[in-house]
């Protein structure tokens, strides 16, 4: 039986916590700061776990996450 591929797209924008969790990064701080709140951008500094339906759907690319 052949190894299930790890989509690349994937493995690059999140990491699995050891209890199982998917950690992404905040979203809306990629560009168009300008017209961002103050607290917004300080709201989506660092990193963020995924709720449990987004995190069935990533956790499908990651065979061995």
């Amino acid at each position: 039986m052949p190894k299930m591929k790890t989509k690349s797209s994937v493995k690059k924008r999140f990491k699995l916590t050891a209890s199982g969790k998917v950690k992404a990064t905040q979203a809306g701080k990629q560009h168009g700061m300008i017209k961002r709140s103050n607290s917004f951008l300080r709201k989506a500094r660092g990193t963020t776990t995924l709720c449990a339906a987004d995190a069935k759907i990533v956790k499908k690319f990651l065979p061995y996450g």
